[in-house]
């Protein structure tokens, strides 16, 4: 199990079982496991998903990003929920609750 910071400082756990889960849903995303963990850490737009969920985007080419779903459970747990590759992100539609400084 691999544990990373989200950008509110929460640690969000992501499972071997649900790693294996992910990938057999999202075969596109095997061999981007240090990516996927990457965008909870540093992604370049966190936006509100469903039912308390955040989805945070880190930028994959044109038009192009990798979504990574998770709960923030507590100040002190949270974990990822999926993956996957996107271009149907219209950020001007969706509710930014954070963004990378440029």
């Amino acid at each position: 199990m691999e544990i990373v910071k989200s950008i509110n400082g929460v640690p969000i756990r992501l499972t071997d079982e649900l790693w294996v889960h992910i990938v057999e849903n999202h075969d596109d995303l095997a061999g981007y496991y240090d990516e996927v963990l990457n965008t909870i850490e540093s992604p370049n737009y966190v936006v509100k998903g469903y039912t308390q969920a955040l989805i945070a985007l880190k930028e994959s080419g044109e038009n192009r990003f990798l979504a990574v779903v998770y709960k923030e459970t507590s100040n002190n747990d949270g974990f990822i929920i999926t993956a996957y590759f996107t271009s149907k992100i219209k950020l001007e539609r969706e509710v930014i609750v954070w963004q990378q400084q440029k």
